[in-house]
C-alpha cells in the first residue's frame, strides 16, 4: 500500500504532494515501483496533528482520486475518519476506507462502508491525534487492542459490511510507546489468528528512530525494511509504506524464505 499524503503537515513528507499534479506524479512513481494499492489521505494523523475541516479534506483528496481514476484502475483507499469524506471519495472511484479510528470518530462510517460495498481497514488508536500520545499505559496491551479491533469488526459486520472486506491494523505508533509497539509486533500472530488480514503501518515511524537513534524520518528506510520482513514472517499481508520498491523487495524475499518457494510474478 503506497502512502499518498495530500497534506502540508504529515510527519515524513508533509507538503511534498499537496498539489494534485505532484500527488499524481508520486502515484505514477509508486505504481511503477510495484504498489498494489494507493492510500490517499488529506488529514495528517501524526501525533499532535491539528484537525482539518470537512471541506478542506474534500478539496485535498477528491481531485487526486478523480485524477487517478482517469489514469489507472489501481485500487485506491481513502484514509479518513469522516464518513462524508469516505462517501465522496468512493463516489469518485475509491475502493476502500482506511479508518484509523476503528469506527470511533464517526458513527456513520460503518453504514457508509456497508452501503458503498467498499473494503474497510480498521485500526486501533487511543484518542485523536492531538492527544493520543498523552496516555500510552495499558494494563493488558495485547488483549485490549485485539478486543478493540474485534469489536470494531463486529460493529461493521452488524452494519452490513462483508466480513471478507475487512482488514485490521494494530495501530503502531498510535497511542503506544516504543515498548508497546515492539510488543505488538512480537505478537502479530495473535492478530493474524483473528482471521482478518493484517495491515501494518510501520514506514519511517518514530519507534524505528528510537531504536536506531535516527531523528529524521527519511533516515529510517533500513529499519522500516527490517520491520516489514519481521511482519511478513509473522503473517501480516498488507504494508503501508512510503518507499514502495525497497519495501516490496523486502516483503517478497521474506515471504520466499517463509514459504520456501518463489513468489508469483506481479504480472
Amino acid at each position: 500500500m503506497g502512502i499518498l499524503n495530500v497534506t502540508p503537515d504529515s510527519f515524513s513528507d508533509g507538503g511534498r504532494f499537496l498539489a494534485p499534479e505532484k500527488a499524481l506524479a508520486q502515484a505514477r512513481q509508486m505504481i511503477a515501483e510495484g504498489a498494489d494499492l494507493l492510500d490517499v489521505g488529506g488529514e495528517s494523523t501524526r501525533p499532535g496533528a491539528p484537525a482539518v475541516s470537512l471541506q478542506e479534506e474534500l478539496d485535498r483528496v477528491l481531485p487526486v482520486i478523480e485524477g487517478l481514476r482517469r489514469e489507472t484502475d489501481i485500487p485506491v483507499s481513502i484514509d479518513t475518519t469522516k464518513a462524508s469524506v469516505a462517501a465522496a471519495a468512493i463516489a469518485c472511484g475509491a475502493n476502500f476506507i482506511n479508518d484509523i479510528s476503528g469506527l470511533q470518530f464517526d458513527s456513520q462510517m460503518a453504514q457508509t462502508a456497508a452501503e458503498s460495498r467498499s473494503g474497510l481497514f480498521l485500526m486501533h488508536t487511543r484518542g485523536r491525534p492531538g492527544v493520543m500520545q498523552q496516555d500510552t499505559n495499558y494494563s493488558a496491551l495485547l488483549s485490549e487492542v485485539l478486543t478493540f479491533l474485534q469489536q470494531a469488526a463486529d460493529t461493521a459486520i452488524a452494519a452490513g459490511v462483508d466480513r471478507q472486506s475487512i482488514a485490521i491494523d494494530p495501530g503502531i505508533g498510535f497511542g503506544k510507546d516504543v515498548i508497546g509497539n515492539l510488543r505488538l509486533l512480537q505478537h502479530l500472530d495473535s492478530f493474524v489468528n483473528s482471521g482478518f488480514p493484517v495491515l501494518l503501518g510501520i514506514s519511517r515511524k518514530s519507534f524505528i528512530g528510537q531504536i536506531l537513534q535516527q531523528e529524521s524520518p527519511t533516515e529510517r528506510l533500513s529499519g522500516t525494511l527490517a520491520s516489514i520482513a519481521s511482519g511478513v514472517e509473522r503473517g501480516a499481508s498488507i504494508f503501508r509504506v512510503h518507499d514502495v520498491r525497497p519495501a516490496r523487495d523486502a516483503a517478497l524475499v521474506a515471504w520466499a524464505v517463509r514459504e520456501g518457494e518463489l513468489p508469483a510474478s506481479k504480472d
